[in-house]
């Protein structure tokens, strides 16, 4: 197997697919914070991207050395993503219902929110070093990269959907979110169990 069509597509569609849950929460981190600048949406699919980057490669990683212990820690990562992406949607509803008057803005997406986000959106990734576990330690980055790109791609755009959702929806725009977030959550955890 080497560097063909074949490759570059199937990593595309396994960062596409990646990406969805990751895109989901920027779209509740733009709603949260209809104001933000551009610099921090880098920022925030830049993380995003990182986590989904490193992931893979961790799985990948699990795979050739330690994928007995692995096996066990797989069967946690549907808990892990629902209490984490739960705990950060619930945090933003109860802001969210808190405020129904509109005379605050909402609290921007913190560095620890945003590091939990990555974690909880990208720690089903770490099954992706399971799917590729036949390429090569070149191949597991470039794919690694691939999937980094693709999810940062598609971050900006969720962030900015949702900035220019959260303006409209105000006050609303905190519910909104967390309610996305704890959806992201359930979702993860209903498909790793099935």
């Amino acid at each position: 197997m080497g560097f063909d069509f074949t490759f570059f597509f199937n990593s595309v569609l396994i960062g596409a697919g990646l990406a969805m849950d990751a895109f989901s929460v920027s779209l509740a981190n733009g709603l949260n914070e209809p104001k933000m600048k551009k610099r921090k949406v880098a920022t925030v699919a830049g993380v995003f991207a990182l986590f989904q980057f490193i992931m893979p490669l961790i799985g990948w990683v699990c795979v050739h050395t330690v994928a007995e212990h692995f096996s066990f820690f797989a069967k946690l990562v549907p808990w892990i993503a629902l209490v984490l992406l739960s705990f950060i949607g619930g945090k933003m509803l109860i802001e969210g219902i808190k405020n129904k008057d509109c005379c605050e803005e909402p609290a921007a997406v913190g560095v620890t929110a945003l590091l939990v986000q990555g974690v909880a959106t990208s720690i089903d990734a770490l099954s992706v070093g399971f799917t590729i576990s036949d390429y090569g330690p070149l191949m597991a980055f470039v794919c690694g990269l691939i999937i980094a790109v693709v999810t940062f791609i598609l971050c900006v755009g969720g962030i900015l959907i949702g900035k220019r959702f959260g303006t409209k929806l105000s006050c609303k725009a905190a519910i909104l979110g967390g309610a996305i977030l704890i959806f992201m959550g359930l979702k993860i955890f209903i498909t790793g169990i099935i």
